[in-house]
């Protein structure tokens, strides 16, 4: 059992953290977000944007997921990376920051594969229903974009999104993590935070397609405001009721849900 740190102790530990102390973990999550965009946008170029799965296996889908949450989280993500790797970790230079950095968002990333595994198995199951009944595909794809705005009204959306927007708070919970697994289980839980506010948002890549860039971009935008900007929490709801309302609208306008389409379906 964690023992609970002095919150007195870790904001002052914090406000003692010169900035450019931060620079250079802040600077390599940045790094690899946007390698990981620069890799996503290249495959995107090759493969097109498809409903389900775009024939991929599982293997072959978990490791685009990955790239792709690593594209879309770890920005909004890096301020608890880079605390957690400069204070709490208590490795202040070289190589051991590093180490303990990527344990981290191994972690974290981690989780985002076991989401990945769910996402699989809904996609498989939507490419087989929109082969089965277009038709019924476009109500689901309807229902998806009306669930997504709904939980971004809700208050399990706000419970998680507290707990993202605070990287002291989750610093305060995450000093008591004892083992030479922590690093690897603090990115664990907050990848199951950040899983629980976010999975509205991506479950919307199902109606438009996985590889939809433009809404991948749009996402990732959302999902950093909501975290980051000081109004997030009314931009998140206010996302929200735009994704319902184009939910309505896509009762009428399909062209809405390019990832439910026959004719984009890849050849098997």
């Amino acid at each position: 059992m964690a023992d609970r740190a002095d919150p007195a102790a870790v904001r002052q530990s914090v406000r003692g953290l010169p900035p450019r102390q931060l620079a250079v973990p802040w600077l390599a999550v940045a790094g690899f977000a946007a390698v990981a965009w620069a890799i996503t946008v290249m495959l995107a170029q090759k493969m097109g944007n498809g409903p389900g799965t775009m024939g991929l296996a599982l293997a072959p889908f978990l490791g685009l997921w990955i790239l792709m949450m690593a594209a879309m989280m770890l920005p909004s993500v890096a301020p608890v990376a880079v605390l957690w790797a400069r204070l709490i970790s208590g490795a202040s230079v070289g190589a051991g920051r590093v180490v303990r950095m990527t344990m981290f968002l191994t972690g974290y990333l981690l989780t985002w594969a076991a989401v990945g595994v769910v996402a699989f198995a809904a996609l498989v199951g939507t490419g087989r229903l929109l082969m089965a009944s277009p038709a019924a595909a476009k109500w689901l794809g309807v229902a998806i974009l009306m669930t997504a705005g709904v939980y971004q009204l809700s208050p399990w959306k706000d419970w998680c999104l507290r707990r993202c927007r605070s990287p002291i708070g989750a610093l305060m919970f995450y000093v008591g993590f004892k083992g030479r697994s922590r690093d690897v289980r603090v990115g664990l839980h907050h990848g199951a935070t950040c899983a629980g506010c976010c999975w509205g948002l991506m479950i919307v890549l199902i109606a438009v397609g996985v590889m939809n860039l433009a809404v991948m971009a749009a996402l990732a935008v959302v999902i950093l405001a909501e975290k980051l900007w000081r109004y997030g929490k009314p931009f998140g709801r206010a996302v929200g009721v735009v994704l319902v309302a184009i939910g309505i609208l896509a009762i009428w306008f399909p062209w809405l849900l390019p990832g439910l389409h026959v004719a984009t379906m890849p050849a098997m």
